[in-house]
């Protein structure tokens, strides 16, 4: 067992310099702690790290009328807190744009899907989008310029919007940095290589550098890449999504300043152009890709495994097209000037994995953001430092908890209620060398 609960003193290393790592260093220090210390291989932000984009959506998820299910209440829980930070603590408030967001569909199932489980009518914060003027009527003129085939949506125009995750995540890490968290980042001194064990508990991390980093409790936050650390009885899926920028005149980007983000839930989304680069954000939308490979780490068994590129299969760039010749075909043809592939790591139930280990408790794993991280940004730490204290609300702990019953027998190859593209897990082994984009800067982010 920890020798005693946390306080001010105590040692706490985060193995994971992402935007749950950050954002767990920051919240310790506010609350005090004075030996804190992040690890990370690359310089923050991450060039890997999932939150390290232009721009991710931001929704408040509330509670329909009659949602009474675990995981709901979890979810709405964090989204309320972070909707607050983001708009009330300086530290992440430049960089959230509260523009409203338009969740669509484009066939009678997607549309019925939407109404049962994304929209509550009855709130009467929703207006609906029947037509294709409809949809040119949210955005300024030559915006949407789609005949939007079979489309209906729903606009939201408070609690939501879009976040610049990478600049947030630098503004958590430089506030940690300067109440005294040390991060050691970049290869080899801030890669971690295992997590070290004496009499069958954690007392830290050795790097790549061979230094054991020694810490009376060890946080795990590091994303798609923390099951290569420990076995979570099959509790993650590292899974990917694609994601592609096109280049914008200043011009253009002044008119698409400030819009409501565009997401057709099998069709992709798009976020408004960076004011630095005035670059364009397209994702497609599907269940996303994993890379199935004989994994040594988990005795050969198939199991998907996170890489890194800077391009997306050209599959991928086709869906992205696909959804700009419905909305705005005017830049469907536009070539690209960015692409990567981006990991997440996904739970059975989608539920975030906030807990102590059961047989080694210096240890906390805070993983499984299942596509829902990057928003939690400014209140995600303060739930992770509940947990570390042993404090977290019943109506998280309860949900997020070590749950390895949740995978038995799991299904690698599950969408998880997810749509798009085929309707199907993508493998990365079955995209050919020659199927991929090649958008030359592939240094950036």
């Amino acid at each position: 067992m920890p020798s005693s609960a946390p306080g001010p003193t105590s040692s706490i290393l985060i193995v994971g310099g992402g935007t749950w790592g950050c954002s767990t260093a920051l919240h310790l220090a506010r609350r005090g702690y004075k030996n804190a210390t992040v690890l990370d291989p690359y310089p923050i932000p991450s060039p890997i790290a999932a939150g390290n984009d232009i721009n991710k959506i931001m929704e408040h998820h509330e509670l329909k009328n009659g949602e009474a299910d675990a995981r709901s209440i979890m979810f709405a829980t964090c989204s309320r807190a972070a909707l607050k930070g983001w708009r009330t603590d300086p530290v992440f408030q430049p960089y959230f744009h509260e523009t409203g967001s338009i969740v669509s569909g484009h066939t009678p199932a997607l549309i019925e899907h939407i109404k049962e489980n994304e929209i509550d009518p009855t709130e009467g914060t929703f207006v609906e989008l029947n037509s294709a003027e409809d949809f040119r009527n949210t955005m300024p003129a030559g915006v949407l310029t789609g005949d939007f085939p079979g489309w209906k949506g729903w606009l939201s125009k408070s609690g939501a919007g879009w976040i610049h995750a990478q600049k947030a995540m630098h503004s958590a890490y430089t506030e940690a940095k300067r109440l005294g968290v040390t991060f050691i980042t970049g290869t080899p001194a801030g890669a971690t290589q295992s997590l070290e064990y004496e009499n069958g508990d954690v007392i830290g991390a050795k790097t790549a550098d061979g230094v054991l980093h020694r810490a009376e409790h060890t946080i795990l936050a590091a994303g798609a890449g923390s099951d290569r650390l420990l076995d979570f009885e099959k509790q993650l899926r590292p899974t990917a999504w694609t994601l592609c920028h096109i280049r914008m005149t200043p011009d253009e980007a002044k008119l698409y300043r400030n819009l409501p983000v565009l997401f057709n839930i099998a069709k992709g989304f798009f976020m408004e152009p960076d004011e630095d680069r005035h670059e364009l954000k397209i994702c497609d939308e599907h269940p996303g890709y994993c890379n199935f490979v004989r994994d040594p780490q988990h005795d050969g068994e198939i199991r998907s495994v996170p890489f890194a590129k800077h391009q997306i299969p050209l599959e991928a760039e086709a869906r992205a097209r696909d959804f700009l010749r419905d909305t705005m075909p005017h830049l469907a043809e536009r070539p690209l000037a960015f692409a990567r592939i981006c990991w997440d790591a996904d739970t059975p139930d989608r539920s975030f994995l906030i807990d102590r280990h059961p047989r080694h408790p210096s240890l906390l794993v805070a993983v499984g953001g299942s596509g829902n991280g990057a928003m939690q940004m400014p209140t995600i730490g303060g739930f992770i430092a509940d947990a570390l204290e042993g404090r977290l609300q019943k109506e998280l702990k309860d949900v997020v908890r070590w749950r390895p019953e949740t995978a038995v027998d799991r299904d690698w190859k599950s969408t998880q209620n997810r749509f798009g593209g085929p309707n199907k897990v993508m493998d990365f082994q079955e995209v050919g060398d020659d199927e991929w984009t090649d958008v030359g800067d592939k240094s950036r982010l």
